[in-house]
């Protein structure tokens, strides 16, 4: 009998989860595809390389070379996987991946990511400003805080990526990815819409936020908002974008304390795989990860002082 109940309220659980988590990926997908194909046609006609051209000063000040300057622009436009790939084309040293990485860290997949935080009560493009700002702010941090070396920059992942040499293989190579990206928003958003339903049904929901609060606190952040940022730097903006929707549009977290969490999450977030990325290249673990989780704490502690002040 209790194993019945147990089946019958998962049962439940998946029921409530399955049409947010359809309306949730479809709107999903209707940002990422089209922005996804933009951004290629603008890699292939050369304007992100155009772009990069009038960057590469500003970064010989933040210990860069102008090169870095094209690895950042494609974070900000694509996912991380692409700008490795772009990244590992360059001869750095240490010090300067180690920069260069927590710069693209923190402004990646903007044009996706900050839809959601727009969807959620941050305006876009204060959140684009906010997040490409607090990347070259690290980079100053860091330039002053790291340690003068000419070690090498060793990478262990492999660099090649296809030319692309005409407009069918451009659109092939996005249609390809673009499949991928599908089955992996479906399963991944699914996923966590059931575990949410599940963990609200047998009341864990509550045991998360209480445990999780001290650091909630810590952060500036309201301890209501556990859940959301634990999603967020374990899977990252993009796909924990199903459970901050529904936190928002059920009613459970206010608009301003999604805000909050937004520019927490801008600068910090999927801080495990990600971060891993990285750290498997040879890039520090704690430079990465602390630089990420103070500026972050800062930033919301003084959106808080200034909101204060304002009255």
């Amino acid at each position: 009998m209790a194993i019945n109940q147990l089946f019958h309220r998962l049962f439940k659980c998946v029921r409530l989860a399955l049409p947010r988590s359809l309306s949730i990926c479809l709107w999903l997908l209707k940002v990422m595809l089209p922005i996804s194909l933009a951004v290629r046609v603008l890699q292939y006609v050369g304007v992100i390389d155009w772009l990069a051209g009038y960057l590469s000063s500003v970064f010989s000040y933040i210990g860069l070379s102008g090169d870095s300057a094209f690895v950042f622009l494609t974070s900000i436009f694509l996912p991380l996987y692409p700008t490795i790939a772009v990244m590992t084309t360059l001869t750095l040293t240490l010090r300067e991946a180690t920069i260069l990485a927590v710069m693209c860290l923190i402004s990646h997949n903007l044009p996706v990511e900050c839809s959601v935080a727009h969807k959620t009560g941050s305006r876009f493009g204060e959140i684009v400003a906010f997040r490409i700002v607090m990347s070259f702010v690290a980079a100053v941090v860091l330039n002053w805080l790291l340690p003068q070396s000419d070690a090498p920059f060793c990478f262990f992942l492999a660099s090649a990526t296809a030319e692309v040499t005409s407009w069918g293989m451009l659109l092939t190579q996005w249609l390809t990815s673009s499949l991928s990206l599908i089955v992996t928003i479906v399963l991944i958003v699914t996923a966590l819409m059931v575990l949410q339903r599940v963990l609200e049904e047998f009341g864990w929901m509550h045991r998360i936020a209480h445990s999780l609060s001290p650091l909630m606190r810590l952060f500036g952040l309201p301890s209501g908002c556990s859940l959301l940022w634990l999603t967020g730097n374990v899977v990252g903006m993009a796909y924990g974008a199903a459970i901050m929707i529904d936190e928002v549009e059920e009613g459970r977290l206010t608009r301003e304390e999604a805000n909050l969490v937004n520019h927490h999450l801008g600068v910090s977030h999927s801080l495990l795989e990600d971060t891993m990325l990285f750290v498997a290249m040879g890039i520090s673990f704690w430079w990465i990860c602390l630089t990420r989780l103070v500026l972050a704490m800062i930033a919301v502690w003084t959106m808080r002082l200034w909101c204060m002040i304002r009255g």
